[in-house]
């Protein structure tokens, strides 16, 4: 099993690394979701950790339909993510008709070059996932797909993630299950799902709140 922890500061990421965390998603407001992290701070996290570090890159929490502005801050921040030397991204787009927004990823792939791609939990917004995730078939450059099966957990999501995962067992993507996931649920929910990567974010900090340091014995149970 692949665990990969949210940091929002370079004491979350070192923590993570020193506690079996296998890969960091580094974010910052956090409590929006997450957005874009300065790039002092992924400067600082990628110099400081061996662990694979994935790049929020979202503007702002409005929506995850974006403008024409929007695009272009998008573009220009994973120009510096890659040149930070950050692994990946963690991206996503729709329509306002709650359909990925094909056109709108093209072109943000189209700056990625070898970094790895998430596709993030904008996908727990469209209207059918199952034929959303078809969609994102054609993009090699995305590797996963980060969701709670479109419920507001993984518990409640489970059948729906068990659905992705079948899906998804002969293509490039893989289902990241994230969304209320803890120590506590996290052996059930691969049994149920067949899931091989999970995301943690209040499930790995002090009394589960999203606003709190990450809890190196909470991290240590994943």
């Amino acid at each position: 099993m692949i665990v990969e922890v949210i940091a929002t500061t370079v004491e979350d990421a070192i923590v993570c690394e020193l506690n079996g965390a296998d890969r960091i998603e580094l974010i910052s407001s956090i409590k929006e979701g997450g957005l874009t992290p300065s790039y002092g701070l992924i400067k600082q996290v990628v110099e400081q950790v061996e662990i694979p570090v994935h790049v929020m890159v979202r503007p702002h929490s409005y929506s995850f339909c974006y403008s024409k502005q929007d695009i272009k801050i998008m573009l220009e921040d994973i120009k510096q993510i890659r040149k930070l030397g950050a692994s990946g991204i963690v991206v996503g787009a729709l329509t306002k008709e709650h359909q990925i927004d094909i056109a709108t990823v093209d072109r943000l792939l189209s700056e990625v070059g070898e970094l790895n791609v998430t596709f993030h939990r904008a996908f727990d917004e469209v209207l059918d996932q199952e034929v959303e995730l078809t969609k994102l078939f054609r993009f090699s450059q995305i590797n996963r797909v980060l969701t709670s099966g479109g419920k507001p957990n993984v518990i409640e999501g489970a059948a729906q993630l068990q659905k992705l995962v079948q899906l998804t067992n002969d293509k490039q993507l893989t289902i990241l299950a994230g969304g209320g996931v803890t120590h506590k649920n996290v052996d059930s929910l691969i049994a149920k799902t067949g899931i091989k990567e999970v995301h943690v974010g209040s499930g790995a900090r002090f009394s589960s709140q999203a606003q709190n340091p990450i809890d190196p014995n909470l991290l240590m149970q994943f």
